[in-house]
């Protein structure tokens, strides 16, 4: 079996169910969906759509960081949205997080998202070793 690492930082927000903020399985790290939430305060930063997207990238840049790598050994996204009006935003704020080669990616609508915010990212990294 494949050995299992869970990865956890402060500097993100604690998980708000029965989850992990990421779990490394082998070189492979899987980071839960992350929202637009304060580590600090634990309550949604959505002053706009792009403050939204920010918080969750710097949420997803954190836990890659004490996962030991970083935003660039990112080689999935998935990303939801409650209004995908907000697609060229999210791209806007991406390319501020990701050079190219950038990672592959899926974007959804979805009717609703925990505690109301409107975006949550996912990411899958593949370290070197």
């Amino acid at each position: 079996m494949t050995n299992r690492t869970v990865i956890s930082t402060e500097n993100a927000p604690s998980a708000i169910g029965t989850y992990s903020q990421a779990v490394k399985a082998g070189n492979t790290v899987y980071i839960s969906g992350q929202i637009p939430l304060d580590p600090n305060t634990m309550e949604p930063d959505m002053e706009t759509f792009e403050t939204a997207a920010k918080r969750v990238f710097e949420n997803l840049k954190a836990v890659a960081e004490a996962s030991g790598g970083s935003l660039k050994d990112a080689v999935k996204l998935n990303i939801s949205m409650t209004d995908l009006s907000n697609f060229a935003t999210v791209n806007e704020v991406m390319a501020t997080y990701f050079d190219e080669p950038y990672p592959a990616r899926a974007a959804v609508g979805v009717a609703s998202l925990p505690k109301g915010v409107p975006v949550e990212i996912e990411a899958i990294l593949v370290l070197d070793e």
